[in-house]
């Protein structure tokens, strides 16, 4: 049978955890720099900002915010005070010695070397997969404060198992280096084997990575509803707080089918707005696609593949992993955190005889054209054709519609 999902926690209820979880000695007299996720991420953060915030500025001597971008395109200030619930006004007065910051991971001058992963460590952490030097960088206004501090959501995730804790160190605000070495780890393991796992070889290196910051490091993690309603808050080292919200998110965010089905509507979001983000509603559902299946990304508000990879990703297309791996002097001089995308996004299948043929069929419903969807391997739907609601109640049919799709995991058994 499966297990309840925890009950969700009420306005006065969060404000209470703040009073009396996070302890006021871990901060007292320190500069702290909090880091949070961005907009691609469902999380109430104007009701937990305001209660963390109101909870430690008495008592630090400076609180300054990083967005965790990783390779994401920056937010202006306007977006980040939004984000965090914080009026004009607020910010005038109340927030006018808060600095607002993006993490800038392409701007080497932005970027602090913390040391290398050997040869031998990389080889041990990902089970022999890869064995290289990959220097760890990371944003290099932490050595100006004495606490990180991470505030965000844990999900399933298609790359390092469940999302959040140290993960917002790396890829957060990393170079991309050590963001290119793991992403690709994680698709020569392949998003099916590795999403809503929790020990996963990426997941050791991104702790391994994490351990190399001489900065102290807490976190405050938590599991989130659709509607951004709270299950659950854990604090602590990123460690422990990640471990805790990760078994709160296998109870909340995983959804289990005895049968696969032969197509899938999955609906984006607006948060997402480009497909780099909107690859999540292939990633979660994949498992629950039928071999020969299809699923359709729908998503009628998206007019871009990615603001800052894009170009790369019209010269490589959407293929399955072998299609690289097997032509791997073609493409192993191009960015391997865009190889993992590809690979992600067009889920499994195989590349024998130069004959590519993908497992299930990914289609766009979105504002991309479909000359474009050509260019890129992917099929194409005019999003008008579709009436969401002719996918409703099917799935005795075969058919399942997720009408909001990218951060519920989707599992067979």
């Amino acid at each position: 049978m499966a297990q309840s999902p925890p009950p969700v926690l009420s306005e006065a209820e969060v404000r209470q955890w703040f009073a009396t979880q996070v302890p006021l000695d871990d901060f007292r007299g320190k500069r702290v720099l909090l880091i949070i996720p961005d907009a691609t991420r469902t999380a109430p953060l104007p009701l937990l900002f305001d209660a963390l915030f109101h909870r430690l500025r008495p008592v630090v001597a400076q609180f300054d915010v990083l967005v965790a971008l990783g390779t994401h395109p920056p937010l202006s200030e306007t977006q980040i005070c939004k984000l965090l619930g914080i009026t004009e006004d607020e910010r005038q007065k109340l927030f006018f010695q808060t600095g607002l910051f993006n993490h800038e991971w392409d701007r080497e001058d932005r970027l602090l070397n913390l040391g290398t992963l050997t040869k031998d460590e990389t080889s041990e952490l990902s089970g022999g997969l890869l064995s290289l030097e990959v220097p760890v960088k990371i944003n290099s206004r932490i050595k100006d404060y004495d606490t990180l501090l991470v505030l965000g959501p844990v999900f399933p995730h298609e790359v390092v198992g469940f999302s959040g804790g140290n993960k917002y160190f790396f890829p957060g605000i990393a170079g991309a280096e050590i963001l290119n070495f793991f992403h690709w780890l994680g698709a020569l393991i392949t998003n099916h084997e590795i999403i809503g796992v929790k020990d996963t070889p990426v997941r050791r290196v991104v702790d391994r990575a994490a351990s190399l910051i001489p900065v102290e490091r807490r976190a405050i993690t938590f599991a989130v509803a659709a509607d951004a309603s709270l299950h659950g808050l854990c604090y602590g080292t990123p460690e422990v707080a990640w471990n805790g919200a990760a078994d709160l998110s296998s109870q909340i965010h995983i959804k289990r089918y005895p049968k696969p089905f032969k197509q899938v509507l999955s609906c984006a979001p607006p948060m997402y707005d480009e497909l780099w983000v909107a690859g999540k509603c292939m990633y979660k559902l994949e498992p629950v696609v039928a071999d020969s299946g299809e699923l359709i990304i729908y998503a009628p508000h998206m007019h871009e593949v990615s603001i800052v990879h894009g170009r790369l990703i019209k010269e490589i297309g959407y293929h399955v992993r072998d299609y690289f791996t097997k032509q791997w002097d073609k493409f192993k001089d191009y960015p391997w955190g865009v190889l993992a995308h590809s690979t992600h996004v067009r889920g499994g299948g195989t590349f024998e005889n130069g004959v590519e043929r993908p497992r299930v069929q990914v289609t766009l419903a979105s504002a991309i054209s479909p000359e474009e969807c050509a260019k890129i391997n992917l099929g194409y739907r005019d999003p008008a054709t579709i009436n969401v609601e002719s996918f409703a109640d099917r799935e005795n049919e075969g058919i399942l519609l997720v009408r909001k799709a990218g951060e519920y995991l989707y599992r067979l058994g």
